[in-house]
């Protein structure tokens, strides 16, 4: 298949048009024209690379691309490593960030909220990226991060009253520990994320939400496998999930 087709498909879908974000959304470095093998990842790094070549695929798609805003724009050291095997290996780069975060079916948060057993009850926040759900069945916060640690296979940080009665979460995947205050205004029991900051213990402590950091990247990994097997359903294109472990 034609990258240009294939690249019209996941705009189709993602519509990044819609999103102001820290990256270019889409191609980001450019292979051989023909795509049939695309690999999936979180993160385009070296590994995820490596194991592209040795699959022999035509194209990796991954949430966290390159060439970040306020990232130094020169092609050194580690960056230009990375360059330098797509382009010798005529591989590309495509990359969905924000709008893989949003997507009401295949985004991260709306994937996680399957894993985790959440059913959404509406979005909100900048652009959409903070969700509003709530459990099958409320269950203590220890408890309801025991059934985060066993869907995502990571321990979480928990911060709040261990028997605090959990109902109704907010959540937005990877790094949005400062959505934990338009969480509190949503008068949710508890906010999940990927990672915490500073402030967080304070917030949880003096609102009584709790807050639950359970990975960056445990958290973002089902959006692309999603989008993953929708191109592989609708385009017919052989997709390979690849998972390079990171302990953030």
């Amino acid at each position: 298949m034609q990258r240009s087709d294939v690249l019209q498909a996941l705009d189709s879908v993602l519509e990044p048009w819609r999103f102001k974000d820290y990256c270019p959304n889409g191609l980001q470095v450019e292979g051989r024209a023909d795509i049939r093998r695309i690999v999936t990842g979180v993160t385009a790094s070296a590994a995820l690379i490596d194991a592209a070549i040795a699959l022999q695929a035509d194209a990796i798609l991954v949430h966290h691309g390159y060439f970040w805003k306020n990232e130094d724009p020169r092609v050194l050291g580690m960056k230009k490593s990375r360059l330098a095997q797509l382009l010798a290996h005529d591989i590309n780069l495509i990359a969905y960030h924000l709008p893989l975060d949003a997507h009401p079916a295949l985004g991260n948060n709306a994937t996680l909220a399957r894993v985790l057993g959440i059913t959404p009850l509406g979005q909100g926040g900048e652009q959409n990226l903070l969700w509003r759900g709530e459990l099958a069945q409320p269950m203590r916060l220890a408890d309801w991060a025991d059934h985060v640690q066993r869907q995502l296979g990571r321990a979480p940080l928990a911060l709040g009253a261990a028997d605090k009665l959990i109902r109704q979460v907010a959540w937005c995947t990877g790094g949005a520990p400062g959505m934990l205050a338009d969480a509190v205004a949503l008068g949710v029991d508890a906010y999940l994320t990927g990672e915490a900051s500073e402030p967080c213990a304070h917030i949880a402590a003096e609102t009584g939400v709790a807050f639950v950091a359970a990975g960056h990247h445990a958290t973002e990994r089902y959006g692309v496998q999603a989008l993953g097997e929708h191109l592989a359903q609708t385009l017919g294109l052989d997709v390979r999930w690849v998972d390079i472990d990171n302990p953030i």
